[in-house]
Parts: structure tokens; sequence; C-alpha cells
């Protein structure tokens, strides 16, 4: 049924995950695509040009409706790649995206809310609460430079053609989703995401800071305190609770 603007559906909307990958087939991209491939109805992936096995790991899943391989890589200007993989989404003449990156997982309550989520025509954007979790999958990490739980991230976003979609050129941390979805009505919801990105060995973090400080060595993209801040020792980490 659509709404009175003959734009939003109440019903029978279809949820297409989008994700942009490199070099992804010895972390979790391979459960991530397991988990997805329970609640979404396709899977839209741009691989930048990565040199291991993620695309046949990709190829692997039946959701994985489109799978778009570069040969050069464009990380180097994240906001370039970002924008092709919208871009490419779109033009598949979607219902509702959802942004996630080959390290996230949501909690059982927010997969069995995303019906209920998307069919409605009161809202077109929806942020959830992300969890960073540290060394392993039992704890996350909560103190000055790691709050991003304490805030709202949007990654559900209905898509509306003919609306003005941008995002800013940002090299680094680039947003997942353009920025003028901010203009529409969103929904703020307590529902959760368990971030694995930092769930992994002292050694690992130790290459991705070089990595950051290699590629945002004044702090322009993001903050130096926060680079420093995956040295840590003895962080702050709290139990995750289902």
């Amino acid at each position: 049924m659509l709404s009175n603007d003959g734009i939003r559906k109440t019903e029978n909307n279809r949820l297409t995950a989008i994700m942009q990958v490199r070099n992804e087939a010895d972390r979790f991209l391979e459960a991530c695509l397991q988990d997805l491939s329970e609640f979404v109805d396709d899977i839209i992936i741009v691989d930048d040009a990565s040199t291991d096995g993620t695309a046949s790991i990709c190829r692997s899943f039946a959701k994985v409706s489109t799978l778009v391989t570069l040969e050069q890589s464009r990380f180097h200007k994240e906001w370039e790649l970002r924008s092709f993989l919208w871009k490419v989404a779109c033009s598949k003449n979607p219902d509702w995206l959802l942004a996630v990156d080959a390290d996230e997982f949501y909690e059982e309550k927010a997969k069995m809310s995303m019906r209920m989520l998307i069919d409605q025509d009161q809202y077109d954007w929806v942020g959830f609460r992300f969890f960073d979790f540290w060394g392993g999958i039992t704890h996350y990490r909560d103190d000055k430079h790691w709050q991003i739980h304490r805030r709202h991230t949007c990654t559900l976003i209905r898509y509306i053609p003919g609306y003005y979609y941008f995002y800013p050129k940002m090299d680094h941390h680039a947003p997942r989703l353009p920025l003028s979805f901010t203009a529409l009505p969103g929904f703020l919801s307590e529902l959760r995401v368990k971030h694995y990105g930092w769930a992994i060995s002292k050694e690992e973090r130790y290459r991705k800071y070089l990595r950051y400080m290699e590629r945002d060595p004044e702090g322009q993209w993001g903050s130096l305190e926060q680079y420093q801040s995956i040295l840590d020792e003895n962080p702050n980490l709290v139990p995750w609770r289902e």
C-alpha cells in the first residue's frame, strides 16, 4: 500500500544490503554475509580490487544479486567509493538500503524488527547504536575516544527517486550514506549493532594504527588522539549482554 505521497510504501518493501569490501576473505566477511542472508532480500557489493578470495566468497551467496569488481582500488578516495556503491544500488530501483561493513552484525532483536522498520510511511531513515568490540567478541570499548555507542549511526534509509543525494568529499572516514538524508524525517532506535573491526589481535590492531597514520598523518579526516588510543594497553572494556 502506498501512502498519500505515492512514494512511501507501507507493505512489501524490499530490503537491500549494500557493502564495499577489500581483502576481507580471512576476516568476518563470510559470517557477515551468512548473517545478512537471514534477514535481507538481496545484497549489492562493490569489491575494491581485492587480491585475495573476497570476490569468490561473495559469489558463493545466493543473496548477493550484484557484485562489481574494480580493477584499481579507490579506497584512497573513500567518498568516491561510497558514491559509486550508492549509484550502483540506486540503479536497481531499491525500496530500502542497509549500508553494512563486512565486520558488522545486527543483534537478533534488530533483525527481527527490520520489516516493521521499513513497512511504514512515517520516517525515511533509521539510526542504530553501534558498539566497537575490542580484542574479541565478548567486550566492547567504552572510554573517552570510543563512544560511538552513545550516539546513533544511520545505516538504514528509504530510497526516494528524484531526491538529491550527495557525499562530502572526504578521502578517509567518509559517511556510508549521503548526508542529505538528514533533511528527511528519521527514527532513532535503541537497536544495537556489533562492530567486530577491532575484535582482533594486538598485532592486527597495530597494523591498522599504522594504516590510519599513513593515510591521515595530520588528523584531517579523524582524531589523532583516537588514532593514538588504539595503542592503549588497558582500555576500558565492558561485557556485552544480549
